[in-house]
């Protein structure tokens, strides 16, 4: 199902039994053009001394529809993603990472940031296109290096 030895160990051990019920739950998505492995891979990170988490269980639907979202784009561009940049950001975690707003949708777990096998613009296009069909309502942000996805309810752009 997921491949801890690709993950910090201390990480691993800090998220206790949730981490394969995590890994489960995002392999019931089936997801064609994303791996369990990026998804939870996203998470384990570290910025100094603060270590980032899983999100709590009462946020792991939140994401559901980001990922489909994400999924399409790949398809779209005939890739799988390349890079599951950033996804769920716990609050001290968030509070730690360069540029990122107090009131990010990462810390609701309504926020991907994406690399593809594509420039960030034409990942945004896509993005746009798709959300243009009605597909969903949310932030598409393109940076220099990703691309920002987030199914917050209401569009932005920026």
């Amino acid at each position: 199902m997921i491949d801890t030895s690709t993950l910090p160990p201390e990480w691993v051990r800090r998220q206790g039994g949730e981490l394969h019920a995590y890994a489960r739950y995002l392999s019931s998505l089936r997801l064609k053009h994303i791996t369990v492995q990026e998804v939870v891979l996203s998470h384990a990170k570290r910025k100094g001394s603060v270590w980032n988490t899983l999100p709590p269980r009462s946020m792991w639907r939140h994401v559901s529809q980001t990922l489909r979202v994400a999924d399409e784009i790949a398809r779209r561009l005939g890739s799988s993603v390349r890079d599951v940049t950033s996804a769920y950001r716990s609050p001290a975690y968030n509070a730690r990472c360069p540029g990122a707003k107090p009131n990010s949708y990462h810390k609701e777990n309504y926020a991907l940031d994406l690399k593809f096998h594509a420039s960030p613009s034409l990942v945004a296009r896509t993005a746009r296109h798709i959300r243009e069909e009605g597909r969903f309502r949310g932030g598409i942000g393109r940076y220099s290096r990703f691309t920002h996805v987030d199914t917050r309810g209401y569009n932005a752009d920026w």
